[in-house]
């Protein structure tokens, strides 16, 4: 099973969970050490502090929202509801906007 080490906050680790939901692909999630310089264990293990990481049950990892989305599109096919997915994550999104400016 894939690995991915993120943080919940990163907006690049949001937009790789995000694809895996429209892909519907499975994966462990790990979260990173808020600061980089507290990731001991990506430095260890993948010499990288950068979130997102997909790493693959052979030890290999791509590191970066962009290639990670790549890898991911040439592997797997959308799921039937993809748009459903994205329409309602759209929507959430702006709810929180409202919810976080509202007087």
């Amino acid at each position: 099973m894939l690995t991915l080490w993120q943080t919940e906050w990163c907006r690049y680790s949001a937009q790789v969970r995000e694809r895996l939901t429209e892909l519907g692909v499975d994966v462990v999630v790990r979260q990173a050490a808020a600061e980089p310089r507290n990731r001991y264990e990506l430095l260890e293990r993948f010499d990288e502090t950068a979130v997102p990481i997909l790493e693959f049950e052979d030890g290999h990892f791509i590191c970066g929202a962009d290639p990670i989305l790549h890898w991911l599109d040439a592997h797997y096919e959308e799921r039937e509801d993809a748009q459903l997915h994205r329409n309602r994550a759209e929507r959430s999104l702006e709810r929180r906007y409202l919810e976080a400016h509202a007087a």
